[in-house]
């Protein structure tokens, strides 16, 4: 079974839960199929954590909520050594970031240093506890979520952070039709609760991750993901500092995936303009006098792919 038959089957069982985000759901999938983490940054009540336990369940894969807060330490969520009176010996109780799939909802409402401790961990996909190293599960996913429009009490991510995330996507209001849709399925299923089965199994997810690294990638779509991260590096009017070498790796590992959900073991600019904007935007920062007008990163990325040159597919 080849990855676009078991992408499908994926995205379809999503589906049950997820209304009329198809575009959501597959960049979503691409950056697990990529393992890559994500950062989900919209308005509470979009379904963002309803987004993350469906691809939990549908993937076959362990998840784990943590609500981020002021008072959450590291340890609340790596685990910490218990000294056992029955054996006079600590023993390791693992926090919830062993798990395959981790919701951290809101991680901006905990301090810098429950934040790093985070990613820390989903950058070496380890833990170290008082000198030993515990290796997480495989695969380990990070889905992490922000309000954007309450920043009182908060702790942004800071840039080097956020460049952590293979993806930052934002959700956006269902369209009515759309709407109408969530509201009819939910009279007939009776039930808060949507019945998602899995379709693949942990081994699945880790095979369809091998398998990406398979997928061809030209010299030509090299040059263009080249062209595109240069561009934010050479834009002096509107970008203080551009995209870094993680950012081109990441639209290469993205491009990759992409192109293998939608059946081509090759990729073509199609894919790297698709994946483009969620995988750039949250790795620039504006000229500051940009920071008061209503221009958003993920503006200046599209501006930035309309000029550059695409390569001729043949």
């Amino acid at each position: 079974m080849n990855i676009e038959k078991k992408a499908k089957m994926i995205l379809d069982e999503v589906k049950k839960a997820i209304v009329g985000k198809d575009g959501v759901l597959k960049l979503i999938l691409a950056s697990i199929l990529a393992d890559g983490h994500i950062l989900i940054e919209d308005l509470p009540g979009l379904a963002k954590t309803l987004m993350a336990k469906s691809f939990a369940k549908a993937l076959g894969l362990q998840f784990k909520r943590v609500q981020f807060t002021p008072d959450l330490l590291p340890s609340d969520i790596l685990g910490i050594n218990v000294f056992n009176q029955k054996t006079l010996e600590f023993e390791f109780r693992k926090g919830p970031v062993f798990t395959n799939i981790l919701l951290a909802d809101e991680i901006n409402r905990s301090p810098p240093k429950t934040q790093s401790a985070l990613l820390e961990a989903m950058q070496e996909r380890q833990v170290t506890i008082d000198g030993k190293t515990y290796p997480l599960p495989k695969p380990f996913i990070v889905i992490a979520t922000q309000n954007p429009i309450e920043q009182e009490g908060t702790y942004p991510l800071p840039e080097a952070q956020l460049d952590r995330f293979l993806v930052r996507l934002r959700v956006g209001y269902p369209n009515r039709e759309d709407e109408k849709e969530i509201l009819r399925r939910r009279i007939e299923r009776k039930q808060e609760e949507v019945d998602i089965k899995p379709v693949v199994s942990p081994e699945d997810v880790l095979k369809m991750q091998k398998e990406i690294e398979d997928v061809y990638v030209s010299d030509a779509i090299i040059e263009y993901i080249v062209s595109i991260v240069w561009a934010t590096r050479e834009d002096k009017r509107d970008i203080e500092v551009g995209v870094s070498p993680r950012g081109s790796l990441a639209l290469l590992k993205l491009a990759r995936a992409y192109a293998a959900i939608n059946g081509r073991d090759y990729v073509i600019p199609d894919d790297v303009k698709a994946i483009a904007v969620p995988a750039l935007s949250h790795r620039i920062i504006l000229k500051r006098e940009l920071w008061y007008t209503k221009v958003s990163q993920e503006a200046i990325i599209e501006k930035i792919l309309d000029k550059v040159p695409v390569p001729k597919f043949e």
